[in-house]
C-alpha cells in the first residue's frame, strides 16, 4: 500500500540489511541511520546498538538496502493530459517501484519551455509528498524545433536537462545551435534519435515481420542517421549530448566509437529494448508499440552488449502512459508508448538474474550513474546524501498484470510477464512513502 508521511522524520535506524551501494562499491550487511532528510551513517557498524531514545528502528530482515531509483525519462500527464496519468497517480506507481527521483519529458499543456511551468511542476510535485519531480527544459519553444529556448533561464528555475522529448530535433542548424548554447552554461541536451521523413508513416521495425504483418515498417537507419549526424554536431560545437532508449546494434557501435574519441557523447537504454523484441507484438499487440519500435533479437542482443560494456550508460524506464481509447484501436492507429515505472526494477534485475552483471552494476544503471549524469544528488547511500531509499528482496517473484499497476493508464509491454525483484519499502527524504501489503 502507498502512504503518504506528512510529519517530518526524525532520526530511523535501518538495521540487519544488505547495503548496497553501486557508487562505492559497497556490498555488505549492516545498516543505515537517516536523521530528518538526511543519511547521518551507514555500514556495518549500524546495528540495533543504536537504538537509543528517539530513534526508530526498522529491521530489514535480511532484504536489499539501497539507494532509491533515479529514472530519468518518464512522461507526466500533468499538466495537460491528466486523463492518461498525472503527478500523483505516477507519484504513486513510482514509490512502489522503489523510484525516489524521477526527470519528467516537457510534453506537457503548456510545454515546459518557460520558468513559470517548470516552478509549477516542481511545487505540485511537492504537494504530493512522494517520488521527487524535476523537469526538463524544452529545447526549443513550443516543441516546434524552430527558435531556441531560454535555457540558461530555464536551468536557473529548475530544469536539469532539456530535450524536445518525443519530438526529435530534425533541423541540423537548430540543433547546431543549441549545442553550442548548452555548452556555455554546461548543460545537457537529450535527443530522441529518429530521423522523422524516413519513420513517417512506420508503425514497427521494417523487416520481415512487418511484412509478414502487413504493416508499414520504420527502418533502423532513422535511429542511425539521426545519431551519427549529432554526434557530427557534437564535434562540431564540443556541446554534451545525451541520446535516449537507443535500440539497434549500429547506435551502440557509432556511440561507442564517439566515446572512444572523447567525445562527451553519453546514452540510456529502456528496459523493452534489451527484454524484448519485434516478436512480441504478436497478433497485433497494441501494448508491443513503442517508440522507437521494438527491433529484432540481434538487436535485443547488442543492446545488452552495451550495457554489459558500459557504451550505455543508464536505463530508463521511459515511461508513456496511454489511455485505454489511445491503445484499443488497430495497430497502425493506436498510440505508441508503454508505462515503466512499476516494471523497472524487476526487468532491469534480469541482467542480473540472467548473469549478465553483478546486482550492484545492475542497480547502478537505475541510480549512481542517471544522478550524476544530471547533477542531482540522489542515488548514494553515503553520509550527508538525502535519505532517498528503497529496501527490495531482488528474488521474489511475482507476475507483471497490467490492471493491477497504480499507473492511471495500464499500458505495459510486459503484462503477463514473469519477473523477480519487489520492493518492500520506499523512502523519500527520510519519510516512508510506500510499504507493501
Amino acid at each position: 500500500m502507498a502512504v503518504k508521511a506528512d510529519r517530518a522524520p526524525g532520526r530511523v535506524a535501518y538495521i540487519n540489511a544488505r547495503l548496497l551501494d553501486p557508487a562505492s562499491g559497497l556490498d555488505t550487511t549492516g545498516g543505515l541511520l537517516s536523521e530528518g532528510e538526511i543519511i547521518k551513517d551507514v555500514g556495518p557498524h549500524v546495528t540495533a546498538n543504536v537504538a537509543l531514545e528517539g530513534v526508530t528502528v526498522i529491521d530489514c530482515e535480511g532484504l536489499c538496502l539501497a539507494p532509491g531509483l533515479v529514472d530519468m525519462r518518464v512522461h507526466l500527464g500533468e499538466p495537460g493530459e491528466e486523463h492518461k496519468e498525472t503527478l500523483a497517480s505516477a507519484g504513486r506507481a513510482a514509490t512502489k517501484g522503489g523510484i525516489t527521483s524521477m526527470v519528467c519529458l516537457p510534453n506537457t499543456e503548456p510545454v515546459i519551455d518557460d520558468m513559470s511551468v517548470v516552478e509549477f511542476v516542481a511545487r505540485r510535485a511537492r504537494l504530493q509528498g512522494l517520488t521527487k519531480v524535476y523537469p526538463y527544459g524544452a529545447v526549443t519553444k513550443g516543441l516546434a524545433g524552430k527558435e531556441i529556448a531560454e535555457l540558461g533561464m530555464l536551468a536557473e528555475s529548475g530544469a536539469v536537462a532539456f530535450t524536445d522529448g518525443l519530438t526529435p530535433i530534425k533541423n541540423a542548424q537548430v540543433m547546431r545551435r543549441a549545442l553550442m548554447y548548452a555548452r556555455t552554461f554546461d548543460l545537457m541536451i537529450c535527443q530522441h534519435p529518429e530521423e522523422p521523413s524516413l519513420a513517417m508513416g512506420g508503425v514497427m521495425n521494417a523487416g520481415e515481420t512487418a511484412t509478414r504483418l502487413g504493416l508499414t515498417g520504420i527502418p533502423r537507419e532513422a535511429e542511425i542517421i539521426m545519431i551519427e549526424r549529432d554526434i557530427r554536431l557534437v564535434e562540431l560545437t564540443g556541446g554534451r549530448l545525451h541520446i535516449a532508449h537507443i535500440s539497434t546494434s549500429d547506435a551502440v557501435e557509432v556511440i561507442r566509437g564517439a566515446k572512444a574519441r572523447g567525445l562527451p557523447v553519453t546514452c540510456d537504454a529502456s528496459p523493452p529494448y534489451f527484454a524484448l523484441n519485434e516478436v512480441a507484438i504478436g497478433d497485433y499487440r497494441t501494448f508491443a508499440k513503442l517508440s522507437p519500435p521494438l527491433r529484432d533479437e540481434t538487436d535485443r542482443r547488442a543492446i545488452v552488449e552495451g550495457i554489459k560494456d558500459g557504451t550505455i550508460d543508464c536505463i530508463a524506464s521511459d515511461h508513456m502512459p496511454q489511455d485505454e481509447e489511445s491503445k484499443r484501436l488497430p495497430f497502425a492507429n493506436a498510440a505508441a508508448g508503454g508505462v515503466g515505472l512499476e516494471t523497472l526494477l524487476p526487468v532491469t534485475l534480469e541482467l542480473y538474474h540472467n548473469g549478465h552483471m553483478s546486482l550492484l552494476k545492475a542497480l547502478g544503471l537505475i541510480s549512481s550513474r542517471p544522478a550524476d549524469l544530471l547533477g542531482l544528488r540522489s542515488g548514494k547511500l553515503s553520509r550527508g546524501r538525502p535519505a532517498d531509499l528503497m529496501i527490495f528482496d531482488p528474488d521474489r517473484g511475482w507476475k507483471v498484470e497490467a490492471d493491477k499497476l497504480l499507473s492511471k493508464s495500464k499500458n505495459t509491454p510486459f503484462d503477463g510477464r514473469l519477473v523477480q525483484g519487489a520492493v518492500e519499502r520506499t523512502v523519500v527524504d527520510g519519510r516512508t512513502v510506500y510499504v507493501s501489503d
